[in-house]
């Protein structure tokens, strides 16, 4: 039984949202958290914000962290996963976007013996508000058509609001190049190796404050490599079963 938590987030200039962010950690999470701030590099406006907190009341549960993997959000995320120690793993964007009132009933759910906890923009009592319309249309269509095609039991596969077993992540070999992947490769290579996965509904709220940086023609490749891949990975597991219930059939 795990009873806490620890939170990795990327940030990028996030300045302006940061301090929300983990007042909300702290406010909507009852169980004790540990968050990683993974930045890439010096001059990114998070730091002083964080560095300011930290010289005024000197939190022992915030770690602010550097990117050792270059730069980017998969970088910082991996940078995040190297720091953490066993326990439950969750991944939270600066920005506030994310539903942090769900997060006990995450943690409540790796208790029970299930791997990752997705949040669930798009199953009964989720939602999406704000954000460009495109990056909703595609990630409610992969999500909902590889849940119905594979099985794939999230119907939000693309979020990356997902908290993991750490014997999970050091299970998986990570192939994304850009974080926006990431959430989407774990679980699929996770749910291919038999590891149990929910998910909780979520609320999605759009950036208010910061830019941005979604940008659909870098990371639409990714969005389709992970889709193919778990499409293809669940007809082969079902044509090799398929296979050994014929030869089992005809031995007895």
């Amino acid at each position: 039984m795990f009873d806490s938590i620890q939170v990795i987030i990327p940030v990028y200039n996030e300045g302006e949202n940061i301090l929300q962010t983990l007042g909300a950690i702290e406010s909507e999470i009852s169980a004790p958290c540990t968050t990683f701030i993974v930045y890439d590099f010096d001059e990114d406006n998070t730091v002083p914000v964080i560095r300011e907190l930290t010289s005024k009341s000197n939190p022992k549960n915030i770690k602010l962290t550097k990117n050792q993997y270059g730069g980017g959000a998969l970088s910082a995320i991996r940078t995040g996963f190297d720091a953490t120690g066993e326990g439950a793993v969750l991944v939270v964007m600066a920005d506030y976007s994310d539903d942090l009132s769900v997060v006990d009933g995450m943690l409540a759910k790796i208790n029970q013996g299930y791997d990752i906890v997705c949040g669930s923009r798009y199953m009964k009592g989720g939602k999406q508000v704000g954000g460009p319309k495109i990056k909703k249309l595609l990630s409610r269509t992969a999500g909902l058509s590889l849940h119905l095609i594979t099985g794939i039991p999230t119907h939000d596969i693309t979020n990356n609001f997902k908290m993991y077993r750490k014997s999970v992540l050091q299970d998986i070999e990570i192939e994304s190049r850009d974080g926006v992947e990431l959430g989407m490769e774990i679980v699929v290579k996770a749910f291919l190796r038999g590891y149990r996965i929910t998910e909780v509904p979520s609320i999605w709220r759009g950036r208010v404050a910061g830019k941005s940086r979604f940008r659909l023609l870098q990371w639409l490749p990714g969005y389709l490599k992970w889709y193919i891949y778990g499409i293809r990975g669940r007809l082969l597991a079902v044509t090799r079963i398929t296979k050994q219930s014929r030869t089992s059939g005809r031995e007895s």
